[in-house]
């Protein structure tokens, strides 16, 4: 049986951590897709990164398969993918399953408030 524990440590092995400071140098880049897995009112309070694409931790599968009748075309499987949430657990789990789902290059920024206090701009919703 997996508990949240054991699938977190699965998560953190297969998507590297990206610092806020490397982020901050893929921002506006076309290759780049950031993906902020808070929920809406989260979004909306605190703002996002600029330019990244915000679906809630549970939409994104559907979002993300090109079969999907609810994909967004914002993902892309050449593009590396920077994923944060909140804190760090809800991007690292969203990064594991894009992994399985075929998305090679995939990053962990890991949480929002780690992006504000490294200086990094926010675009408000």
């Amino acid at each position: 049986m997996k508990t949240v524990q054991s699938m977190l440590a699965e998560a953190h092995a297969a998507v590297p951590p990206i610092s806020p400071q490397e982020a901050k140098a893929l921002v506006g880049k076309a290759d780049v897709l950031f993906l902020d897995v808070r929920e809406p009112p989260e979004v909306a309070a605190s703002g996002k990164v600029p330019g990244a694409v915000a679906v809630p931790r549970g939409l994104v599968e559907f979002r993300a398969d090109p079969a999907s009748p609810m994909h967004d075309k914002a993902f892309d499987r050449s593009k590396t993918i920077v994923a944060y949430c909140a804190s760090g657990g809800r991007s690292a789990l969203v990064g594991k399953t894009l992994k399985d789902m075929g998305y090679d290059n995939v990053r962990n920024l890991g949480g929002f408030k780690g992006w504000v206090d490294a200086g990094g701009d926010v675009e408000k919703a």
